[in-house]
């Protein structure tokens, strides 16, 4: 395996770790306020407040990410071909209208839908004969044939640019809200997700020696003996410096997406603490498993045990569960610290 791209390398993360969690529900859930997030699962979608959710108002005329203006006439039957596309429609208050999923979209109202999208290759067949109205993709979604296949048969199709860090999360809720003809609850759900990753921000605690704890994002698939360490554009380094943090794969020269790992890089790295996607920890044996890979228990991070495990689903998202990804980490990382 070569990781020198990040399209590669992210269907490589989205796709090949995730295991479906036994949950069940597929309707929109029970409208919920406006307050902090829910402090129990993180694998539930969010809707708006009742007040704030919107009939589509379409048609509507939006740019795609691909350099093409789309009409769309009815969100009556979405498609949203990645796991985050799919939870930005259900917190826009419209999962009631979604008729399939990508694998990756693990959160509970989606688990009865049907799977159309893994790892970001799209069955055409399987999604036109769900009749959609619109399908919502992003840059990764292939092979292109399957792509141009579902425009063929005349389906608006909607390509998102990907999320890699904080600042992409507005862009593509509102991307999302606007081809969905609700641009109003675009608005308030950004507004509401913005507003929760700034409280969790603000209560990432000070560090005894004023310096940021280096955190290394580690990539594990143990039953194919695969061991990557993220670099600068893994899509982990917004995401640590939001918790305080230093990514430290970038700052130790690692300018890819990810890089096999090796002993040598580790030490160069000397991460105080290891971020891991959960599926892949628990692909390894778990933290005594991930002690054994060669090089980890030498580390800061594997010589204290400090590593800090997330939801396989959301860690990199981007989007409206983004708070509780960082309160987790920011909780994980600082345990014990006052």
């Amino acid at each position: 395996m070569h990781p020198v791209r990040t399209t590669r390398t992210t269907r490589l993360l989205t796709g090949a770790l995730i295991s479906l969690l036994a949950l069940t529900g597929c309707g929109t859930g029970d409208a919920k306020s406006d307050g902090p997030a829910p402090a129990a699962s993180i694998d539930r979608a969010e809707p708006l407040a009742a007040r704030d959710i919107a009939a589509p108002h379409l048609p509507a005329t939006v740019d795609s990410a691909d350099g093409r203006r789309v009409e769309v006439a009815s969100a009556d039957r979405i498609v949203p071909l990645t796991g985050s596309l799919n939870e930005i429609v259900f917190s826009l208050g419209l999962g009631g209208h979604v008729v399939a999923r990508d694998i990756t979209a693990t959160f509970e109202q989606a688990a009865k839908l049907p799977v159309v999208t893994r790892a970001h290759d799209v069955s055409a067949e399987s999604v036109l004969s769900l009749k959609p109205t619109l399908v919502l993709a992003d840059t990764e979604t292939g092979p292109a044939e399957a792509i141009g296949q579902i425009r063929a048969a005349g389906i608006p199709l909607v390509v998102v640019a990907p999320a890699k860090s904080l600042t992409d999360v507005g862009r593509r809720i509102t991307t999302v809200a606007g081809a969905l003809g609700v641009p109003g609850a675009g608005q308030k759900l950004v507004a509401r997700t913005e507003q929760r990753i700034s409280a969790v921000r603000k209560g990432v605690p000070a560090t005894p020696d004023g310096k940021r704890p280096r955190v290394a994002f580690l990539y594990l698939r143990g039953s194919a003996a695969v061991y990557l360490l993220g670099g600068a554009d893994s899509g982990a380094p917004s995401l640590l410096a939001a918790a305080g943090a230093a990514d430290a794969g970038a700052e130790s020269g690692l300018r890819k997406d990810f890089t096999p790992l090796t002993s040598e890089a580790l030490v160069k790295a000397a991460p105080d603490a290891i971020l891991v996607m959960r599926k892949g920890l628990e692909s390894v044996g778990g933290v005594d498993g991930l002690l054994k890979i060669p090089g980890v228990a030498q580390t800061p991070a594997g010589m204290d045990r400090r590593i800090v495990s997330i939801d396989d689903g959301v860690l990199l998202n981007y989007g409206p569960r983004t708070d509780q990804v960082l309160k987790s980490l920011v909780d994980q990382l600082y345990k014990g610290t006052k």
